[in-house]
């Protein structure tokens, strides 16, 4: 676990802008407010929200950030203590059983 007074970086890797791309504009304040309030202070501690993820996936995620109305939106994670920096792998939309990272149907 790490100390809740220092402040990680939040980096998004390159795919990340091409992801939001299905999405529709007016969530994009949402996704970026969310992303700002919930990771640069103790992103590795679980929430009713946030979460470990137990399966490897296959863009190299550990975390998982659900938020949105009926937490449709994912936002999967890594941290690098070390360096105190948040890596932003991917943001997709969940309906149902289907999440969509992009254009494509991703299976967790």
């Amino acid at each position: 676990m790490t100390s809740a007074h220092r402040r990680f970086a939040i980096h998004y890797a390159p795919q990340v802008k091409i992801q939001l791309r299905p999405i529709e504009r007016k969530f994009y304040s949402l996704i970026r407010r969310t992303i700002e309030e919930q990771l640069p202070f103790e992103p590795d501690v679980e929430t009713t929200n946030r979460k470990p993820l137990t399966l490897p996936v296959e863009f190299g995620a550990t975390w998982e950030l659900r938020f949105g109305g009926q937490n449709q939106f994912r936002v999967f994670y890594e941290i690098d203590p070390e360096y105190w920096r948040v890596e932003i792998l991917a943001i997709g939309v969940k309906h149902g059983n289907r999440l969509v990272i992009g254009t494509e149907e991703v299976e967790l």
